[in-house]
């Protein structure tokens, strides 16, 4: 087990690997002009409070797999160093390559375990805590888990006191009470079976892995935020000024 010193110093060696290659449908028109980690929220683009917040954890390296628009988010990040961190890029060149596609085309910047992250995701979780469980679980991934009870969206997760039963976000069953959280902890040999430049979904390698008792999760205890959807951009922005206000 890692004393809270050497896995903080750990993470520090540990990649995040931001998906924001989404084409942001709910949201448009804005998003026909900017990607949704550019929108605004409390005062500044949305990725810049996600990776504040990932250095504020620990994190130092960051792969921002970028498709749609994805040159706006470089040339507003660039290397990171305004945030304390260093980012690399994956681009999906021609087709959208999905979630789980785009982490395939990210590997060759990844290491043996790496976290994924939503885009469009604010997660109130402590990334040490998360990988601490990873590793006394012994299986091949991680997933942070909500419990949801259908109220943020549709439950997708089947618990077992802390074990997960199944996850699908095609085959619901009435057992299901919580929700991918957000974050994700893999390993890249996970990928192996699908050749560079295929296009999949994150959730088909979940559904995998749960299937055959491979996935490990972690229940968060606060609930996250979005900003996939116009209601979800404006909650978050009022939560953030709120807490800029506090400090």
């Amino acid at each position: 087990i890692y004393s809270h010193f050497s896995c903080f110093t750990f993470l520090k060696m540990i990649p995040i690997a931001i998906l924001v290659g989404g084409l942001g449908t709910r949201l448009r028109p804005i998003t026909e002009t900017i990607p949704k980690s550019l929108l605004e929220v409390a005062g500044e683009p949305f990725i810049a409070h996600q990776l504040r917040e990932l250095a504020r954890q620990g994190i130092q390296n960051v792969v921002i797999c970028v498709g749609y628009l994805g040159e706006q988010i470089e040339e507003f990040v660039k290397d990171g160093s305004e945030y304390g961190i260093y980012v690399q890029y994956s681009y999906e060149t021609n087709d959208l390559l999905g979630t789980g596609g785009a982490i395939r085309n990210a590997l060759h910047l990844l290491t043996d375990d790496f976290f994924v992250l939503y885009g469009d995701s604010w997660l109130d979780i402590d990334y040490r805590s998360v990988y601490e469980s990873f590793q006394n679980s012994g299986k091949t991934a991680l997933m942070t888990v909500y419990r949801n009870e259908g109220r943020w969206d549709t439950s997708n997760v089947e618990m077992d006191g802390n074990r997960i039963i199944f996850y699908s976000k095609t085959k619901r069953n009435p057992r299901m009470t919580h929700i991918d959280y957000g974050l994700g902890i893999l390993k890249p040999n996970i990928f192996e079976q699908y050749p560079e430049g295929a296009n999949f979904d994150l959730a088909e390698i979940y559904e995998s892995l749960s299937d055959s008792g491979r996935l490990a999760s972690f229940e968060a205890k606060n609930r996250f935020y979005e900003i996939g959807s116009h209601d979800g951009l404006k909650e978050l922005n009022q939560l953030i000024k709120h807490k800029k206000e506090v400090k």
